[in-house]
């Protein structure tokens, strides 16, 4: 294992080192939270499906594949879907709008009036989701180094904390780049083709399981249309997607490095399906099918591929866990404490906006270390993200991206009424039912809906100003602290 020791230690001090550059880069507002609106489409690709494929992508997907076979591909399969769906219809859009948050677009669009409410949701989702990322480090240091789960979670959650409190967007684009190359050599050209070898081939594998495990739908209609409305949908509004989006280059940039990115989650997805489908044959009666993807990393690999696999997983679980933990200080900045600092603080004075959400990520980044020593289930807290993402966030944001008599009014009321009812039904029919996704959205466009219609249509000069910045031809408002890092003494 020395070999796998060293594999693992090598790539998160350069995961470190990473952070320590991007701290050097990172000069400005735009700089650490966008990485100045410069990727191009390599990068960019790259970045946004390293972010997407996250520790319940890659342990969570092989675990479904070890429990359903080739359908167990649909969890993962429908977050490529949505990202394939964000790029192609809304990610030019998104891109133009030159905004740092999700309410600021719901501001921009309604007329400053939806954003507190709307961050306070999103806060709790992406907050949600950067435990659950940083639940995951517990079982891969449990694999490498028999670790204690606290300490474990610690470990881990303290490196992402520590490179993206340093350089913000820059950091976390450079090592997701690198995360990403490690995702796709140990897990698709390494793992899969071994995984595969080792169960005998695809004609021994069918022989050994039912048939059930190789018919695509074998997880159930009921279970793929939920998948589609939590992933697909939630791909389109969350925070730590659209966060990578504001970092294209280009629209162009956004749309077609979109793309790539959502087709590359497609095989991923049918990737994980079958190195679980074979862990089947090798492993049948695991406790639990979470520990598939540990039980053939440590048991089938050999020395130094296996160091490699895993940290295959770490990159993947860390990627996830970085993008969440800063869309989560990203919300609670601007869209939360900035409203009650414009209350507290006198106008004009100076504040030094990348100390602040600097500030911001270290103090997220504790409150998701604790969070996820005190919760055990990853797959409940995940569904609690995008139960609450999706049920109170998804009306008003594509209702304000493709319908015009959408009003203020009707998106605060789709928002506290979606979050209501999800939250209410959660508690009800259980966290992991799928009742609450689906009446909590319908309460939610019929809220929308009714309330925009009963109210005033949003002001004239409010939808001709959001038109131009949807295509382009507005600059975009940027705050005159954005670079006040560079002027105002760090004492200060």
């Amino acid at each position: 294992m020395a070999v796998d020791y060293l594999v693992i230690v090598v790539y998160l001090a350069g995961m470190l080192a990473m952070g320590w550059w991007g701290m050097c880069r990172a000069r400005s507002k735009s700089e650490f939270l966008v990485a100045g609106r410069r990727l191009g489409p390599a990068m960019y690709s790259g970045t946004m499906a390293a972010i997407v494929l996250g520790g319940a992508s890659t342990i969570g997907g092989v675990g479904l594949g070890y429990q359903y076979g080739l359908s167990g591909a649909w969890m993962v399969f429908t977050i490529g879907l949505g990202l394939l769906a964000l790029s192609v219809f809304f990610s030019a859009r998104i891109a133009r709008l030159k905004v740092y948050t999700v309410s600021e677009m719901l501001d921009l669009r309604y007329g400053g009036r939806a954003g507190v409410i709307s961050g306070l949701v999103m806060w709790a989702y992406t907050l949600m989701l950067a435990v659950t990322s940083t639940i995951a480090y517990a079982t891969i240091f449990d694999v490498l180094f028999d670790m204690n789960r606290t300490l474990a979670i610690v470990l881990g959650g303290s490196i992402v904390v520590a490179y993206s409190t340093l350089g913000g967007m820059w950091s976390i684009t450079l090592t997701d780049m690198v995360q990403f190359v490690v995702k796709t050599i140990g897990v698709l050209l390494l793992l899969l083709p071994i995984a595969v070898v080792k169960a005998g081939g695809f004609a021994e594998m069918k022989a050994q399981l039912p048939t059930e495990y190789f018919d695509p739908l074998g997880i159930g209609g009921e279970t793929i249309f939920t998948y589609v409305l939590i992933y697909t949908f939630g791909m389109l509004i969350g925070q730590d997607i659209w966060q990578r989006v504001f970092t294209a280059r280009s629209d162009r940039t956004a749309r077609w490095g979109g793309t790539v990115a959502g087709t590359y989650c497609l095989a991923y997805a049918v990737a994980g399906a079958v190195i679980g489908t074979a862990a089947k044959v090798l492993y049948p009666k695991l406790a639990s099918p979470d520990d598939a993807f540990a039980t053939i990393v440590k048991d089938e690999l050999p020395m130094g591929v296996r160091g490699l696999v895993l940290a295959a997983a770490l990159a993947a679980v860390m990627s996830t866990s970085s993008g969440a933990l800063i869309a989560c200080a990203t919300v609670a900045n601007n869209d939360i404490w900035a409203r009650l600092r414009g209350v507290v603080r006198p106008e004009g004075e100076q504040h030094d906006e990348v100390r602040g959400n600097r500030a911001f990520i270290l103090l997220m980044g504790l409150a998701v270390i604790a969070t996820a020593i005190a919760l055990n289930d990853v797959v409940q807290a995940l569904t609690v993200a995008y139960n609450l993402l999706v049920g109170g966030l998804l009306v008003p944001i594509l209702g304000g991206l493709l319908w015009k008599r959408g009003t203020a009014q009707g998106a605060l009321a789709s928002v506290a009424v979606g979050g209501l009812a999800v939250t209410g039904l959660m508690a009800a029919y259980g966290i992991l039912a799928n009742e609450p996704v689906y009446y909590g959205l319908l309460a939610s466009l019929a809220a929308y809906v009714v309330v925009s219609l009963a109210t005033r249509p949003t002001d004239a000069a409010v939808l001709a100003a959001w038109r131009e910045r949807l295509a382009g031809r507005a600059p975009a408002p940027e705050s005159a602290s954005e670079t006040v890092s560079e002027q105002v003494p760090a004492a200060q």
